[in-house]
């Protein structure tokens, strides 16, 4: 296997492997380059749902979504289809995968079929590298604040209502999940590796732990805007039969959408995480 570095923040291409046929000291090879970049990307593979599913296997338990609509026969899949001529509405904004469940998603696998001729990119931001260039005193600030994450603003958007509705081709079904409020530390420790990154997000993250929405605003919109820098970022550009896997305790990630004349279908698998470790 080749590795082809994205930029000098985040990401690699990772060449010359069949994701098909891992040997173990492949996958070991794939496991630590993915600690390593936050994000790695493997042009021209050849899966079918079955063969996506079983690697996904590899890095842990399949999540089925609670929200987002399954495929029928394959519930922990989701099939990320923009028709041409709509606008893409799922992962458009700075977000990490599922950040408002108690155990949200360790890592995400997104497998591209059809792409547009250009656009649709998707820009990765590192978050450990966010945190290391915080200065000293906002550091001590952070390193003792629990964050409030929730799904309830993101799923109930105009565009969201439509998919509760089943008017679209990406589909929701209500749970009660979405009102529920979660607690995560602001500065998570990456397992094994010891990482510590920031873990807040644009989408899914309200309020601090103790702080009103209004005194939160000011310091969590600093970290926000902070934590997607340029410097800290990496944009993948999708090819047919492309696959992207991301370690959503060390990136968070944003689905451009900027191709509302073509056609995007994807199939995307989450691997279940645990609860965030925070500084002890």
């Amino acid at each position: 296997m080749l590795e082809q570095k994205l930029t000098g923040s985040c990401g690699a291409i990772i060449l010359d492997v069949d994701l098909a046929h891992l040997s173990n000291a492949d996958f070991d090879f794939v496991q630590s380059k993915l600690e390593e970049n936050g994000v790695l990307y493997f042009p021209d593979q050849d899966l079918d749902i079955d063969s996506f599913r079983t690697l996904g296997h590899r890095f842990g338990e399949l999540e089925k979504h609670k929200i987002v609509d399954g495929m029928e026969d394959y519930p922990e899949v989701i099939k990320v289809h923009k028709p041409s001529g709509d606008s893409a509405s799922f992962g458009v904004g700075w977000h990490s995968d599922n950040s408002f469940q108690a155990e949200p998603s360790i890592a995400s696998m997104l497998y591209a079929k059809i792409v547009p001729p250009f656009g649709g990119d998707t820009v990765f931001a590192n978050q450990a590298l966010a945190y290391e260039r915080l200065s000293d005193k906002m550091k001590e600030l952070v390193n003792g604040l629990n964050a409030v994450h929730s799904a309830s603003i993101a799923y109930q958007t105009e565009s969201a209502k439509k998919k509760f509705t089943k008017e679209t081709a990406i589909t929701y079904s209500w749970d009660d999940s979405i009102l529920n409020e979660v607690i995560h530390p602001v500065v998570r420790v990456h397992q094994p590796s010891g990482k510590k990154a920031l873990f807040v997000n644009e989408m899914f993250t309200l309020r601090f732990e103790g702080m009103s929405p209004s005194d939160s605003r000011p310091i969590l919109d600093y970290l926000t805007r902070h934590a997607s820098r340029p410097e800290f970022c990496c944009r993948l550009k999708w090819q047919a039969d492309g696959l992207a896997i991301w370690d959503n305790s060390l990136v968070q990630h944003y689905a451009v959408d900027d191709y509302q004349a073509y056609e995007r279908l994807m199939y995307r698998i989450t691997v279940k995480g645990q609860k965030p470790v925070g500084l002890r």
